[in-house]
């Protein structure tokens, strides 16, 4: 979801997007994705814009149908020492999806196990 509302004020408080990413310590194009709504912007970094535009974190920030979702990975994924946050918008309709699937592996597993188990009692069963 595009960020109009941040887009407007930028604006018309004459920050370009390299003035933001650069206040944010990310590249224009990290902060060109943010304001287009490929990629998420952490309440942090709301907050840190919010201060730089001289605004509260609510003139600026807007509700999404999307959930920001982050993805951490640290040293031990082989990263080799560099820290990355990768953010991505989910729409609720997916999670929900997952969700829903998620359940009915739940199940699915649930009747599984009692099935070993029943074959395990019959197999003790059959040994005596």
């Amino acid at each position: 979801m595009v960020k109009e509302n941040l887009i407007r004020l930028r604006k018309q408080k004459k920050f370009s997007q390299q003035d933001i990413a650069e206040h944010l310590n990310i590249s224009q194009t990290q902060y060109q994705r943010k304001e287009k709504g490929e990629a998420g912007i952490t309440d942090s970094e709301w907050e840190r814009i919010a201060k730089l535009l001289d605004v509260e974190v609510e003139e600026i920030k807007e509700n999404s149908d999307a959930t920001n979702v982050m993805q951490n990975f640290d040293n031990s994924s082989g990263n080799f020492g560099n820290n990355t946050n990768n953010y991505y918008n989910v729409p609720e309709f997916l999670l929900e999806t997952q969700k829903d699937y998620i359940n009915l592996l739940k199940e699915e597993n649930e009747r599984l196990k009692n099935e070993n188990k029943k074959l395990q009692e019959e197999n003790e069963l059959l040994r005596s």
